[in-house]
This record gives C-alpha cells, structure tokens and sequence, in this order.
C-alpha cells in the first residue's frame, strides 16, 4: 500500500478525488510534456517496482526471452480489452442519451504528428509495464501465502487499479475494473508479463487512435 501511495496516490487525488478540481472535460496531449513524464516518472518507476519485485523473481518472466504464451497473453489481452472498451462505451452512450444521470466521458486528444505518435507509443509502452509490474505481477504475487485465496487478490489488485482511472469518469471505473479482472486472469494463466504489458500499450494507443477520428 506504500508503494501504491508513493507512486500513482498523488495522481489519483489531483485528477479524480480532490473536491477542488472539476470534471475533466478532455485529455489533451501535449508531446514534450509526455516525454518529460515518461523519462521522469514512469522509467524510474518501473525501476523501483522491479528493484522491490526482485531480481531472482522477475528474472521468471523478463529475461527468459519472449515466448509463444507472451503472443498469446498478448492477442488475448487486446482483443478483449478493446471489447469490454466498445461495450462499456455502448452502454455509457445509451444512459447519457436517454437518462444524461452520468457525467460525459472525457475527450481523448491524440497527438497531431509522427513526433508525437512516436512518444506516445513509447510512453504507451512504459505504463503498461509499469501499471502491470505492479497491479498484477507485484499485487498478485506478493500475498500468495499471506492470502491463498487468488480473487481476493485479484479483486484487491483491480480495486486499486480501478481507483487510477476514476477521473475517467463511472464508465472509465468500470472499464478499468473489468480490464483489470481480464488482465489479472492472463496474467495468472499465461505467467506473461510482457503479454499483458504489450496489449495494455496496444489498447492505450488504440484509445487515442479513436479519440483522433472521434475529435
């Protein structure tokens, strides 16, 4: 939980749980901005992350090379992370046309050059390593004696996953709490970190390809 606080709390407050701060009508995507994040915040947290995991335990799942059950973890991941997105954003265009009780997703900005779309690929890369270093590999592993019980450790690593996109808005929430589960089940299935990382990067750059044809 420390570490959870340390790295992705600030976050969290400033963009979904401060009082202070309104909805987020849009994402803007600012290239430099990105990069500086990128090489300031996500590496160096990767770094962190798997200096805590350990050298021997993720030598398991890093430096054995890519394997067949990585393409795997990874088609199974993308494919189903861009469904559970088209379905949850479905369902959210549904309510907010015939209820408008919810309030409206933010606006995804993609970056408007190659120069942009390089970094965002690159950033893209970083946090899913990062986000699946921590919420499934670090979560899910670290309590196997304290808690046998694996959903209780899922359900506790996709809570917390979940609560880094609240400023996303309720759909946001419940399409990070259903990637969350799907991610967690590859990941224990497959034991493929980088499968899983890959499709998080994939979807997160399919998330701002959309936003360009959407904008």
């Amino acid at each position: 939980m420390i570490l959870f606080f340390v790295l992705f709390f600030p976050g969290v407050y400033s963009s979904g749980l401060s009082a202070s701060v309104e909805a987020v009508e849009a994402i803007p995507f600012y290239t430099f901005g990105e990069l500086g994040r990128t090489l300031t915040y996500t590496i160096p947290s990767i770094a962190l992350v798997w200096y805590i995991i350990g050298k021997k335990k993720l030598s398991a799942f890093i430096s054995r090379g890519f394997r067949k059950k990585d393409l795997i973890a990874f088609a199974f991941g993308l494919s189903g992370l861009i469904l559970i997105s088209l379905i949850i954003s479905f369902l959210v265009s549904y309510i907010l046309y015939h209820f408008d009780f919810i309030p409206t997703p933010p606006i995804i900005e993609a970056p408007v050059n190659a120069v942009g779309w390089t970094v965002l690929a690159f950033s893209c890369l970083g946090t899913g390593y990062l986000e699946e270093s921590f919420f499934r590999y670090y979560l899910i592993t670290k309590y196997e004696k304290s808690i046998p019980q694996i959903p209780v450790r899922v359900i506790f690593s996709t809570f917390l996953f979940s609560v880094c996109h609240i400023y996303e808005g309720p759909g946001g929430f419940v399409n990070a709490v259903l990637a969350g589960i799907l991610l967690s089940a590859l990941f224990i299935r497959y034991k493929s970190l980088h499968g899983i990382a890959w499709a998080h990067c994939a979807y997160n750059i399919f998330v701002y390809v959309m936003g360009m044809y959407g904008s």
